[in-house]
């Protein structure tokens, strides 16, 4: 029986030149996996075997290589995520305001309106209860007032509606964003699907 040979020269040459070969590649692997972190860029084995010049292959076959680039992947993914979900945060807030600020002035706009229909209708009411006791100035005058307040309803009521239009344009944005949210919530949950 034999016992485990000696390795010839020519092959311990080779041997240890494939091990040199295979080392420097991974180095530029790290390098790679760097460059790509400080760039702030995707790590991904595609990204790395073009940025590293060496083939997917290598990067699945080799266990240290598929190591470093699952572990920066996570990394990135895990900070990625979370600027995402601040930018997110910070967009829903400013939308929600909105919408918020838009229907305290259509409340506004609506008892502004209410009240000025009483109002109209109170100053109305006096015209033909006591048009025979008042002069043709003080007549004059509560007609002027009359429309002037019919002016003041109308710019009121398209007000309204301009901030009604908002309203909707408001609440439109929140229900993309809050979709947005939603589609960054299942990327979340499913961290295969973003690769």
């Amino acid at each position: 029986m034999k016992t485990a040979a000696v390795p010839e020269p020519r092959t311990a040459a080779a041997l240890a030149a494939r091990r040199h070969k295979t080392e420097a590649v991974l180095q530029r692997v790290r390098e790679t996996i760097t460059r790509l972190r400080r760039e702030k860029a995707q790590v991904s084995v595609t990204a790395v075997a073009r940025r590293a010049d060496v083939s997917r292959t290598f990067l699945y076959d080799n266990a240290e290589a598929r190591a470093a680039i699952a572990t920066a992947m996570a990394e990135t993914g895990d900070r990625r995520t979370q600027l995402l979900a601040d930018e997110d945060d910070g967009r829903e807030a400013t939308w929600r305001e909105r919408a918020l600020n838009a229907e305290d002035a259509l409340e506004a706009a609506h008892s502004e309106i209410i009240a000025q229909r009483a109002r109209t209708g109170e100053l109305l009411g006096q015209i033909r209860d006591l048009q025979a006791e008042w002069t043709e100035e003080a007549i004059q005058r509560i007609t002027t007032e009359n429309t002037t307040l019919k002016q003041r309803v109308r710019q009121l009521t398209t007000d309204n509606r301009t901030l009604d239009e908002r309203l909707k344009a408001a609440r439109s944005n929140l229900r993309f964003q809050d979709r947005r949210v939603a589609d960054l919530e299942a990327r979340l949950t499913d961290p295969g699907s973003a690769t």
